[in-house]
């Protein structure tokens, strides 16, 4: 039987604020570029590569901002749980509860390209143990399931 976690899901500044405190707690600082990063990542509808958050963090901030240092970054945040990486679609989305860790499943629309992240315990933790039988060490399952979200499918 699936297990569900239920969230409060924070929205703007008060996720930006969980965001924050998470990335502090890790020792890391809350530069204004991060925080602009981190903006324009959370504020995307459907899963954002670094080159579409370059050219939004570029455009709001009147500079051409690399997508080699947004890159560095985004991999900052998926280390340090403040965003996901949905590798079928080499985006990124930020993490609605950065300060809850869970394996991730991601059920990824073909057609609109929206990615829904769902949390489900015992599915993960069967990954891990089948992992573990075959004396593979998990370091954090992700689990993409491609098909077509109710929306599209309507």
């Amino acid at each position: 039987m699936a297990q569900h976690h239920h969230h409060h899901e924070p929205t703007g500044t008060s996720l930006a604020g969980a965001a924050q405190a998470t990335l502090e707690r890790n020792g890391e600082q809350w530069t204004p570029m991060r925080a602009a990063i981190f903006e324009a990542l959370a504020g995307e509808e459907k899963p954002a590569s670094a080159y579409d958050i370059a050219d939004h963090v570029s455009k709001a901030r009147g500079k051409r901002v690399a997508p080699n240092s947004v890159y560095r970054i985004l991999d900052l945040f998926v280390s340090s749980n403040l965003a996901m990486r949905v590798e079928s679609a080499n985006a990124y989305i930020a993490n609605a509860h950065p300060g809850c860790l869970h394996d991730c499943i991601f059920l990824v629309c073909r057609t609109c390209g929206e990615a829904t992240h769902v949390d489900d315990d015992a599915l993960t933790g069967n990954v891990r143990k089948r992992a573990a039988n075959e004396g593979f060490t998990a370091e954090r399952p992700i689990i993409e399931v491609l098909g077509t979200c109710a929306k599209c499918a309507a």
